[in-house]
């Protein structure tokens, strides 16, 4: 499994990354053999112009059944993941059945640099997270309380998210597509092959608008 050792992700290719989309992004993971790294079509954006970039901050995000007996322990686990993120980061949490996500967590994690969130989880404060324009992925939304239902058990460590398998570092991209992870190993050569892509892509797109018929288009230049 690759590991946030395996390589290192720079201010670079996270700019190179915030230039491409989605779909050309998991056609070059295809290529190389990646072929598991799309989160599931439920994971949407929480608006239509919403797109994050970013490490992965990992969160796995468990069930219970009871109230902390303490205040101070309260939302704990929550907040702690929310006080640990940094600059560049993206917070993704893991598959679960409760409201995880709202406005005054989406502030404090803006503050800390983090540039949005993923969660195969449900969230609330819509029209909020809207108006402050902070990139929100996930798979609903709800208004119920996590408090006594949902908490932390992990930062930083592997999870299930979209039914994709997210390590901490591994760098993600979402858009209106989607949402696509690239291990930190391959993260060069995914930008590399999309870059390509792109380049391919848009001499095809004029091509096409010419008239040249599709198949001949393909088999030219090997992209549709």
């Amino acid at each position: 499994m690759t590991t946030p050792d395996d390589a290192t992700t720079t201010p670079e290719h996270l700019e190179r990354l915030g230039r491409l989309y989605t779909a050309v992004v998991a056609d070059s993971l295809d290529r190389l053999g990646a072929r598991n790294q799309v989160m599931a079509p439920h994971i949407r954006p929480l608006y239509p112009t919403a797109r994050v970039v970013g490490r992965a901050m990992t969160v796995q995000c468990v069930t219970v059944d009871t109230m902390p007996a303490q205040r101070e322990d309260y939302y704990r686990g929550e907040l702690q993941a929310v006080d640990a993120l940094t600059p560049g980061d993206v917070m993704v949490v893991s598959t679960c059945q409760g409201s995880y996500w709202g406005e005054l967590l989406a502030t404090a994690a803006r503050y800390r640099g983090a540039t949005g969130i993923v969660l195969d989880a449900y969230g609330r404060d819509t029209l909020a997270l809207i108006e402050m324009d902070f990139p929100t992925f996930w798979a609903g939304i709800s208004c119920a309380d996590s408090l006594g239902r949902i908490d932390v058990s992990a930062v930083n460590t592997d999870i299930q998210c979209g039914g994709v398998t997210v390590h901490a570092g591994d760098v993600l991209l979402g858009d209106h597509d989607g949402v696509v992870v690239i291990p930190t190993a391959l993260v060069e050569e995914t930008l590399r092959l999309a870059e390509e892509k792109v380049s391919g892509e848009n001499m095809v797109r004029e091509k096409l608008a010419g008239g040249m018929p599709v198949h001949e288009a393909f088999l030219t230049y090997g992209v549709i």
